[in-house]
């Protein structure tokens, strides 16, 4: 399926998406061009997929009390542009013209503040347990429909922009597999 976004930086509906909108974003600063797209993880609790709460975090409506480890997520105001079940699902929060939460402390080739200039996709998932086909097919439809609307220059990991604070999307994602399905030139992913 091909997505594509509507003048607002909303995926088309009728591409099988769901949208939450997140009150976690902010206008991106004047005259920013979005340069830069990020491959996260996520898993609420840790290693559990499936549920609620993923959306749950990014809507500020998670129960901190469902769960032990989620009480280090209070007060937590976090979004990124999209999400990707391991079914393939896509849930896009935050509009693309607008600045989502996703990367915090980050920097590229010395420009700090990522999130001003780049996209974020959490992929449902752990660095240690490999991502599904599902999911990589999804970013084939995704990510053409991001770059015929932007100018993306790199497609780097979580853990490129934040390293040693952040070690997503880990080495279960494949970067050559990304590459081949989104159609990114190999020269604009991280080496490994």
């Amino acid at each position: 399926m091909a997505y594509q976004l509507d003048r607002t930086g909303w995926l088309d509906a009728a591409c099988g998406c769901t949208h939450l909108k997140s009150p976690n974003f902010n206008q991106r600063p004047a005259g920013t061009t979005v340069s830069l797209l990020v491959i996260h993880n996520i898993s609420l609790p840790p290693g559990d997929f499936g549920g609620p709460y993923v959306a749950d975090l990014f809507m500020n409506r998670l129960d901190v009390t469902a769960n032990p480890a989620f009480e280090s997520l209070r007060d937590l105001h976090v979004s990124a542009h999209f999400f990707i079940r391991r079914d393939g699902e896509v849930v896009q929060f935050v509009s693309t013209e607008d600045r989502a939460w996703h990367a915090g402390v980050s920097s590229l080739h010395g420009r700090k503040d990522c999130n001003d200039f780049s996209l974020g996709i959490e992929m449902e998932g752990t660095g240690a347990v490999p991502y599904t086909d599902a999911q990589y097919d999804a970013l084939g439809s995704l990510v053409p429909a991001l770059r015929a609307r932007y100018p993306l220059r790199y497609a780097y990991g979580h853990e490129d922009i934040a390293p040693g604070r952040k070690t997503d999307p880990g080495p279960s994602f494949d970067w050559s597999r990304f590459g081949s399905v989104s159609g990114f030139p190999l020269r604009a992913l991280p080496k490994r």
